[in-house]
């Protein structure tokens, strides 16, 4: 099983393919999150993770353009820094500490919350801008598994929307989906 810094590694290159193919004209088409377009959802994820992290733990990433001025270097600048930051070996003494989670070693924190969230927006990009929309079969499965227990707890958190009914022998990514209020 990878660990937290591979994982992200190989999360964070499926979505920089989408986001490298995006067409410039199509930063603006809308993404299956009600109220965002394209370029909302490459924000989303340059735009919560560094606070949350500044929060935890003291750390302050690198910023790179405004996603509104640039949405490609605005994620590479970003993923990169989150990169770095798993790759050194210091990551792997430090803790984030948040209110609503308690204390957590930093690698899983990352790799529990934002890079879950990456792999989760992979499929938003894909169909916002009309590439390749397949996630990784075993990876949903997974997620579905450790999401179903919190479902109460996800649905009031406002983070995913209600729940879309698709047939019980759906495919691991379109019950994923579903579950997180996707239209898959």
């Amino acid at each position: 099983m990878a660990g937290p810094a591979d994982e992200h590694r190989s999360t964070a290159e499926q979505f920089t393919a989408r986001v490298r193919g995006v067409a410039p004209g199509d930063w603006d088409r809308p993404a299956p999150c009600p109220g965002w377009l394209a370029r909302d959802v490459v924000g989303h994820l340059v735009e919560w993770f560094p606070g949350f992290l500044r929060a935890g733990t003291g750390i302050e990433l690198p910023k790179g353009p405004p996603v509104a001025q640039d949405p490609v270097a605005a994620w590479t600048v970003h993923s990169d820094a989150v990169q770095a930051l798993l790759d050194d070996p210091a990551t792997a003494d430090k803790v984030l500490t948040n209110p609503n989670i308690g204390v957590l070693p930093l690698d899983q924190a990352v790799s529990m919350f934002y890079t879950t969230d990456v792999f989760l927006h992979t499929w938003d990009l894909a169909r916002a801008t009309g590439q390749d929309e397949r996630l990784d079969a075993e990876r949903c499965a997974v997620l579905l598994e450790g999401m179903l227990p919190m479902d109460a707890m996800l649905r009031t958190s406002g983070h995913y929307g209600p729940k879309v009914e698709v047939p019980d022998d759906a495919d691991p990514q379109t019950r994923l989906l579903a579950f997180i209020g996707r239209t898959p």
